[in-house]
């Protein structure tokens, strides 16, 4: 299932920094990018119709994971988010890792299942969300990023199996270097403010957050080195080979990655999903919310094989190989 703020394609985003270049009238950006709807509704849409989709009752739901860097409740959105979608008897919490977010949540979540496969109890199905607002971060007047991001939710309902044969989870594997850090971020920038203390007073701050800053060109190598690497190795824990991979899907985050990871795979663009023209980067909402449109459009069916790969701030990066099993959409 997928959610989406009314996204503005390519065209639209260069239209929108153009228009604040030419300083047009205030508040024209926020009628443009910045939606009624907020990224714990997008989660809750997203999630609601993944549910419908698979067909499962909301009170089975044993497990919500929300992977998000921009919750709108600092603590978590996923215990609301499990709330509103009926989940009354799943455990939930969010986790961070940016752009892997949802490749690391499907991982996790794979966890839980497999140590539930066999009716032993535990975890049998979960939903993992990925959903994230980056336009609130970027920086405007910064023609290198602000076209790049955009705003949305996916989800995805997962079932413990019990063979190797069942849809699921097959292999996965997972990374991060600190060393990259300064190549992606959006760090924490306090406001400073006095607080007058018996002793002479103190100085607190005031929660606030720098704008989000990428080296480009560091990520594009990065990401073109280890990203083959972590679909290799996730394969190997499948039993697989690229010769049984049936879709290349992987983080919307720049097509020549893309094109590259593919070309090092030896897999054609043919079998590659992509909608990054549409949406924009959505962090660890892309992956969700490209693989929704697949599914719904027919391209990918039930039994296919999914190599899917995440990759970004930490720096980290990810890979999952799914079998999907959800029925051919009518």
């Amino acid at each position: 299932g997928a959610a989406a703020l009314e996204h503005l394609n390519e065209d639209d985003r260069r239209a929108v920094m153009r228009a604040l270049g030419e300083e047009e009238e205030e508040g024209k950006e926020e009628k443009e990018v910045a939606k009624a709807e907020t990224i714990r509704d997008l989660s809750i849409e997203a999630a609601k119709n993944a549910l419908d989709m698979s067909g499962i009752d909301p009170l089975d739901v044993d497990l919500v994971i929300c992977a998000t860097s921009s919750p709108e409740d600092m603590f978590g959105d996923a215990p609301s988010v499990a709330t509103a979608i009926g989940a009354d008897n799943a455990f939930a919490y969010d986790l961070t890792a940016a752009c892997s977010g949802f490749l690391f949540a499907s991982v996790t979540a794979g966890q839980f299942l497999h140590n539930s496969a066999g009716g032993t109890g535990g975890v049998k199905y979960a939903v993992v969300i990925g959903a994230d607002a980056l336009s609130r971060f970027v920086d405007w007047d910064d023609r290198n990023t602000c076209i790049l991001f955009g705003d949305g939710a996916g989800a995805m309902v997962l079932q413990a199996g019990d063979a190797e044969s069942e849809p699921g989870v097959l292999g996965g594997a997972s990374h991060s270097n600190g060393k990259g850090s300064d190549d992606l971020n959006c760090r924490y920038a306090g406001i400073p403010r006095g607080v007058a203390t018996p002793d002479g007073g103190t100085t607190v701050t005031s929660a606030s957050y720098d704008k989000l800053y990428m080296n480009g060109r560091e990520v594009y190598k990065f990401a073109t080195r280890e990203v083959p690497r972590v679909l290799t190795e996730a394969l190997d824990a499948a039993s697989m080979s690229v010769d049984d991979v049936d879709w290349l899907l992987l983080h919307q985050a720049n097509i020549r990655i893309m094109e590259t990871v593919a070309s090092r795979l030896g897999i054609p663009m043919e079998k590659v999903i992509t909608n990054l023209a549409d949406y924009g980067n959505t962090s660890a909402g892309s992956i969700p919310i490209a693989l929704d449109e697949a599914v719904r459009s027919g391209k990918v069916k039930k039994g296919d094989v999914i190599a899917c790969a995440g990759f970004g701030a930490g720096l980290s990066w990810g890979s999952a190989i799914f079998r999907w099993g959800g029925e051919e959409e009518k």
